[in-house]
């Protein structure tokens, strides 16, 4: 995984002793909690049309992950939608 400049001097900060990781509180536990619930829900279900080429890569793309090819799909929308996957201009 690679690092931005910030998160790269966060980790030498770390490394350094310089900061110390805090245990979370009890409250914030239970926001983050609430919020992975509300985020990874999955509660509508949607039929597509693919080609046979376009799914029997996707199967391989997943298989190779160790993944369904449903999730690989599912995650793939849901980058999108966050626009943390664009398109090529």
């Amino acid at each position: 995984m690679k690092l931005d400049k910030v998160e790269k001097e966060i980790e030498a900060l770390f490394k350094r002793g310089e900061i110390l990781l805090a245990k979370p509180d009890k409250k914030l536990l239970e926001q983050l909690h609430s919020a992975t619930e509300k985020s990874l829900k999955k509660d509508r279900r949607i039929n597509i049309r693919l080609s046979d080429r376009d799914l029997v890569g996707m199967q391989r793309v997943a298989a190779a992950r160790g993944v369904p090819h449903q999730s690989l799909i599912s995650g793939l929308i849901h980058q999108y939608v966050e626009g943390d996957l664009v398109q090529k201009s």
